[in-house]
């Protein structure tokens, strides 16, 4: 049922409840347009945390039929790394099922019991690693984060999709916290139920409007290509990623920042706790910045602080006169053959700042007749290479192989090339306020 196929009234004296309500057939009185979705419709299940248990799972999500809504639960910023904490599953014919990881060297059984089973997931991308790691990878996929975002919808989060789509409020005051927890309180349990509780519905949801504007096959392409696409290889030198690390322009001092989070890194790991509950990356650039000689001076640092600044000072101290004395310094900026900041382009390259400046209000215009973002009608790295240095033969054919080669979905490329070839052949000029900063493609 949603809000939409039902009459909306609002009680017109002085003293009435000014919500939105509807009148819904068989009941005596409205009810709030949005209903909330407090508990799940067969009760808060047990959590499995054992091979029995594991087993019954196992069998039921077999047994069922059709999709499965599947969600998980990390402990991010208590504990180290993005591991899950709890896996939940909800299948129709099989109800719902909260699993404990932790006790299992892997979920390769549940995993069997899908195979060939869509998974339909909120935001995969950030769900996928983690359940990876338990041996879980879909065989078909349907996001509904990204579907949402195709379909135009204004809000995509999970809660205000089920809002907009089916009515439901769903509270999300339990997402950040600590999943490793052990037990785990009632009330996030039930929450944790709730995530997948109406996943098939909101899919069904989802999938109407998309065929509606001629966009299923966008989403569809995008699916397949998040899985065909696997996890992201390691980062390069991690520690670059230091929140902060545009302050630091010796490379000694980025030496000590480089010393600080490995160390930091290895002491998280061995604790099983979030590094930054050791020390932020704000103190690992303070220490870095000021490189004391003595543990007094390093604790006396403005900015270097956190719960184990003071009872692992040595240890910190020990990483910057490392850097004191390290022979191969690490470079300030890593090789990339990334464009440049587009506000440098018209001082650094004007004909690819008119490409460019040409290119983005035309991908702007096609994105709002589909009603969907910008951003997923072509990605601004992409739209920033092809622009920087186009082919030196210039057609249709050039672009779309340009973007392939860079990993553009084929309904992508179907849209945007034909507007890139216009970019490129016919730029116009900058307008005399952008002639030096051109507008940002991010």
């Amino acid at each position: 049922m949603t809000p939409e196929n039902l009459e909306h009234t609002t009680a017109g004296d002085p003293v009435a409840d000014p919500t939105p309500h509807i009148t819904v057939e068989g009941f005596d009185s409205p009810i709030p347009v949005v209903i909330d979705l407090d508990a799940p419709r067969e009760g808060v299940p047990l959590v499995i945390d054992t091979q029995a248990g594991l087993e019954r799972c196992a069998a039921a999500v077999a047994a069922g039929t059709g999709p499965a809504g599947v969600d998980a639960e990390r402990a991010s910023g208590f504990r180290y790394g993005q591991r899950a904490f709890l896996v939940q599953i909800r299948r129709e014919g099989a109800g719902t099922w909260l699993i404990d990881p932790e006790p299992f060297d892997n979920l390769d059984i549940i995993n069997d019991a899908l195979r060939g089973v869509e998974w339909i997931l909120h935001a995969a991308t950030q769900d996928l690693p983690c359940l990876s790691e338990l041996g879980m990878w879909p065989d078909k996929l349907f996001d509904t984060e990204l579907a949402a975002r195709l379909a135009g919808l204004p809000r995509v989060g999970l809660a205000a999709v089920i809002e907009q789509l089916l009515g439901f409020g769903l509270a999300k005051e339990h997402s950040a916290a600590d999943w490793s927890t052990r037990p785990l309180p009632e009330p996030w349990l039930r929450y944790a139920a709730l995530d997948v509780e109406v996943l098939a519905e909101l899919r069904e949801e989802l999938i109407e409007l998309l065929e509606a504007d001629g966009k299923l096959e966008f989403a569809e392409q995008e699916f397949a290509g998040i899985l065909s696409a696997g996890l992201a290889p390691p980062r390069v030198d991690p520690w670059r990623k230091t929140s902060g690390l545009h302050q630091i322009r010796d490379r000694r001092q980025l030496a000590a920042v480089r010393e600080l989070w490995l160390e930091r890194d290895q002491l998280a790991r061995k604790r099983d706790v979030a590094p930054g509950r050791l020390i932020p990356d704000s103190a690992l650039v303070a220490g870095a910045k000021a490189l004391p000689t003595t543990v007094p001076q390093l604790l006396a640092t403005k900015g270097f602080h956190g719960r184990a600044a003071q009872r692992e000072a040595p240890r910190w101290l020990r990483c910057i006169t490392a850097a004191r004395t390290v022979q191969e310094l690490p470079p300030l900026h890593l090789p990339t053959n990334a464009p440049p900041p587009p506000r440098v382009w018209a001082d650094r390259d004007l004909d690819a700042a008119e490409r460019l400046s040409t290119a983005r209000p035309l991908l702007q215009a096609r994105a709002d007749e589909l009603k969907l973002p910008v951003e997923n009608l072509l990605t601004p790295d992409y739209l920033r290479r092809v622009t920087w240095r186009p082919p030196s033969e210039i057609s249709l054919e050039s672009i779309t192989a340009e973007l392939r080669e860079l990993g553009a979905r084929a309904w992508q490329i179907g849209i945007a090339a034909p507007i890139l070839v216009e970019a490129c052949l016919n730029p116009q000029p900058l307008p005399p306020k952008e002639s030096k900063q051109p507008q940002d493609a991010d």
